[in-house]
């Protein structure tokens, strides 16, 4: 009883307890990485473990550190289409109000204006619905085009296109042997094939489907920049361009319907729409990450108001332009 319970207690993993300095700085400090028992802590920590906030005197990890700028951008995809709508809502309906008012009548312009206004959302949206379609279906014969030259090729060649996105980065070419050969293991493993289209929608894949891992999608996303559009991604595009358009084009037409006098709504719908271009462009400076200071929203503000003024002025000189020349 006694031999068995000695060797069970010699076969035991000794844990040191933690002493009293080390529980008073514990509350001060969080604690330190977590190593196994069986690790001997001579060895390279795990990346899960790597952290330098040790050697800090604040205890803090590096991606908890602000920098001077931390601005949280918007999806990238979704700014584009909204500055899309934004941007032609409030400068084609201002042009045509603009131009309208010429001939003196504010009904016209208003009947005119809504005509427009509508067919405008409608149309950008389609547009938009069908550029991000087009793009969807160049990615998706782009994969099946990689899918088709990665199955063919020898893993030399594998090994030259993995170096061509990865020498330019610094990355040495026994490195790049490495990572050709590791996702070479990995298509074969996945089985993933690029002539069949994905189940149901492309966007429920999550990160651990095997379809993500191997050479085919390396080369796409880093060789050729391509990346998969969610089919929900049209249907986002068209409504949110299509809705800028037309919130950004009603705010030309509203003076015009309080006054009856075109030219006397012009001029307040001038006022109007240059200071929303000016918001708008300030906005749009900010998150986009352009204006890094205070010109930076300056400039960003004055070239849209500009580009919305220049159309008006054209549309309007036009229009007075032919109705001047007919009277004559």
């Amino acid at each position: 009883m006694t031999s068995t319970h000695q060797v069970s207690t010699s076969t035991a993993t000794a844990v040191p307890l933690p002493n009293k300095d080390d529980m008073s700085a514990s509350s001060t400090h969080k604690s330190p990485p977590v190593w196994s028992l069986e690790s001997n802590r001579t060895s390279t920590p795990p990346l899960t473990e790597k952290c330098d906030r040790l050697s800090r005197q604040d205890g803090i990890c590096c991606k908890d550190l602000k920098g001077e700028d931390d601005r949280t951008l918007i999806d990238p995809d979704i700014i584009r289409d909204i500055i899309i709508g934004l941007s032609d809502g409030l400068t084609v309906p201002f042009a045509l109000t603009a131009g309208l008012s010429g001939l003196g009548d504010s009904r016209l312009v208003v009947v005119g204006g809504l005509a427009e206004l509508i067919a405008g959302a409608i149309s950008m949206g389609i547009g938009g619905f069908l550029a991000s379609q087009a793009e969807r279906d160049h990615f998706r014969f782009l994969r099946r085009h990689t899918y088709s030259r990665v199955m063919r090729s020898c893993i030399g060649e594998m090994e030259r296109e993995v170096y061509a996105v990865l020498g330019p980065v610094g990355v040495d070419e026994s490195a790049s042997q490495a990572v050709a050969n590791c996702l070479r293991k990995a298509e074969d493993e996945s089985g993933f094939d690029g002539s069949t289209p994905a189940r149901a929608d492309e966007e429920r894949q999550s990160r651990g489907m095997k379809s993500e891992h191997g050479l085919t999608p390396f080369l796409l996303k880093f060789g050729e920049g391509k990346e998969d559009v969610p089919t929900r991604r049209l249907y986002i595009s068209a409504f949110t361009i299509g809705m800028g358009y037309l919130c950004g084009g009603i705010i030309p037409l509203l003076p015009y319907f309080f006054i009856s006098t075109a030219l006397d709504a012009l001029k307040i719908s001038c006022i109007i729409t240059g200071i929303v271009l000016l918001i708008f462009g300030t906005v749009k400076a900010r998150v986009t990450g352009a204006a890094r200071n205070f010109w930076g929203y300056v400039w960003g503000a004055v070239s849209t108001m500009a580009v919305g003024g220049f159309a008006a002025a054209a549309a309007y000189g036009l229009v007075v332009a032919v109705e001047t020349s007919s009277i004559s």
